[in-house]
């Protein structure tokens, strides 16, 4: 037996094919009750609707924009080389994909930027949030004019954004505890934090996740001094170098932001008896070396390559007004220590 067409649906239906062509393109200008005739034909029928082909049919672009945060931080830049090495074959799946940087934990330029795309040039866009009043009143903006949003590393959950690309922070957060707690086993002291800045939620639930099962499963450690390095390594490395001259009790570091070429600077500096144990995350070429030096004990990282890959397909499948599969796409959170490194 056949499949059912356009054709079907439409007579069925009892409207012209132009009619159920809107109705499956969620254009405007459609009665609700024939909205409704023509769900219904299509549900009778069984028909399914075959999206590539209907895209190859009226030569569809898909247009993406993501947005960056700019500076030094070397997980964004690997990032941001990923996109690229994107961009330069996305043609093959007829996609358009451009990416802009805008300064780190700046709230107010990337609300700007949200608010200047024009619906007629994008159909979605990937932003790594902060989390803000501005970006979320942008999002629910940008999602009123038909474009498609999702978050990507940094989450923004009570915004109107469609799907979150990223690891599970706070779980990230709490392998790190639960590393920590066991490598400063038998050695009282103070775990210092290095964040990036609390304004973005991955690194607020990151800290959430850490506290959780520090407090819980290690009562030897306490948390001590916490530092926003604004993902800058030299002043990561200027303040930690503070932390750790004022306080001989730090058994470990936690950095859940960017700037880990300044904590490996202000550990190195330390004599052997007294380096504490180290956790941070992203696994770049610098934290890769820290490893093999034994700087580092371990990092936790995310697969770049993979969010991007799958924030492209989310952004396609909003587009076309499909669900994502979000187990399907799931990112996980990888431990590396200097024994397992790829």
């Amino acid at each position: 037996m056949s499949r059912p067409t356009i054709h079907d649906v439409a007579r069925v239906a009892g409207v012209s094919l132009s009619t159920v062509d809107r109705v499956l393109n969620g254009r405007v200008g459609v009665r609700e009750g024939t909205q409704l005739r023509v769900a219904e034909a299509m549900r009778t029928l069984g028909y399914e609707r075959n999206v590539a082909a209907a895209n190859l049919s009226r030569r569809r672009q898909y247009r993406l924009r993501f947005f960056l945060p700019s500076g030094s931080n070397s997980f964004m830049r690997g990032l941001e080389d990923r996109v690229r090495e994107r961009m330069a074959v996305a043609g093959r799946d007829s996609t358009v994909i451009e990416v802009t940087t805008v300064p780190p934990f700046d709230a107010p330029a990337l609300a700007a930027e949200l608010r200047g795309l024009c619906a007629d040039a994008v159909d979605g866009v990937a932003i790594v949030a902060t989390d803000a009043t501005a970006i979320r009143v942008a999002v629910q903006d940008l999602r009123a004019r038909g474009i498609a949003v999702v978050t990507l590393v940094s989450d923004l959950p009570s915004s109107e954004r469609q799907h979150f690309v990223g690891i599970d922070n706070v779980q990230a957060g709490r392998t790190a505890a639960s590393l920590l707690g066991r490598f400063c086993r038998w050695r009282p002291g103070r775990i210092a934090l290095v964040a990036g800045s609390m304004l973005v939620r991955d690194h607020v639930e990151r800290r959430l996740g850490f506290e959780q099962v520090l407090r819980a499963e290690f009562p030897d450690q306490a948390i001590g001094a916490t530092i926003e390095g604004l993902d800058d390594q030299d002043i990561v490395e200027e303040r930690l170098r503070t932390i750790l001259a004022e306080d001989p009790g730090i058994t470990g570091i936690y950095s859940f932001g960017a700037g880990n070429r300044g904590v490996a600077r202000a550990v190195s500096g330390l004599s052997p008896d007294r380096r504490p144990a180290v956790v941070v995350h992203e696994l770049t070429h610098y934290s890769r070396d820290a490893l093999l030096d034994g700087v580092f004990d371990a990092v936790i990282h995310q697969d770049d390559a993979r969010e991007v890959d799958v924030a492209i397909r989310t952004l396609r499948a909003l587009a076309d007004g499909e669900s994502p599969d979000g187990a399907a796409e799931r990112i996980g959170v990888e431990v590396f220590l200097r024994d397992n490194l790829p």
